[in-house]
C-alpha cells in the first residue's frame, strides 16, 4: 500500500487488490470512529481509498503508514441485505455460456454467493459487489443499452450490481428486484453502503 497527498486536504491510498481496499476501508472507518483519525470522507474505489477533508495530511500520513489493518472479514459483523431478486434477464444464457453451465446453474450460483459491497459509483447508489471468483468475470455488451429498468440485477467484469434506477447500461441482466436502493430522504440515501454484505434471495 502506498499513500499519496491529493491536493492540500486529501490522501490517496493506493491498494494492491480489492481485498486489501476492504481492509483499509474498514480499518480506516473504525479509527475514525474511534477519534484516531479525522476525515470529512473515506471513500473506497477499486483499488484507492480516499480520504478527504484531513486537517493535516502529513501528519495522519504518518499514522496510517503504521497501521496495520486487520483481514477484511475479521472483527465485528457487517450489515447483511437481503435483495429480493426475480432470475429472469434476459442475458442469463449469455451468461451461462461465459461460465460454461447451463442458466440454472448461474442462478443457483448467485443464489449461494455472498456477496460485498466493495465501493459505490456510476450512478447514486449504483454498488459493485464482489464476491464471483474471478474466473467467472463476464465482458460487458459490446453496444450498451439505451435504457435499464430500475431494479435490475446485472453482472460485468469480476462485479455484480444493481441499477438503483433506470439509465443506459452495457453489464449483463441476470434478474430484477423491487427492493428501494437509493432515497435522497434516506440517512443514508443508498441501502447499500460499503463493506455491506448482500445476499440475492428468491423474492416472494
Amino acid at each position: 500500500m502506498r499513500i499519496r497527498p491529493v491536493g492540500t486536504h486529501a490522501l490517496l491510498l493506493d491498494c494492491d487488490d480489492p481485498e486489501q481496499v476492504e481492509a483499509w476501508r474498514a480499518e480506516l472507518w473504525h479509527r475514525r470512529a474511534s477519534g484516531e483519525l479525522t476525515a470529512t470522507e473515506i471513500v473506497p474505489g477499486a483499488v484507492t481509498v480516499l480520504l478527504d477533508g484531513v486537517p493535516d495530511p502529513e501528519a495522519a500520513a504518518a499514522r496510517i503508514a503504521g497501521w496495520r489493518p486487520r483481514a477484511a472479514d475479521s472483527g465485528a459483523a457487517t450489515e447483511e441485505v437481503r435483495v429480493p431478486t426475480v432470475y429472469d434477464g434476459e442475458d442469463l444464457p449469455r451468461v451461462a455460456a461465459h461460465w460454461d453451465t447451463d442458466v440454472p446453474a448461474v442462478v443457483d450460483r448467485l443464489r449461494r454467493t455472498e456477496f460485498r459491497v466493495a465501493f459505490c459509483g456510476f450512478a447514486p447508489g449504483f454498488a459493485y459487489l464482489t464476491g464471483l471468483p474471478p474466473e467467472l468475470a463476464v465482458p460487458r455488451l459490446a453496444t450498451p443499452r439505451t435504457r435499464v429498468p430500475a431494479g435490475s440485477v446485472a453482472l460485468a467484469g469480476p462485479y455484480a450490481g444493481i441499477y438503483p434506477a433506470a439509465s443506459p447500461g452495457g453489464w449483463l441482466l441476470v434478474g430484477r428486484t423491487d427492493l428501494p436502493l437509493f432515497d435522497v430522504r434516506a440517512d443514508p440515501p443508498a441501502r447499500l453502503t460499503p463493506g455491506t454484505r448482500v445476499r440475492l434471495v428468491d423474492a416472494p
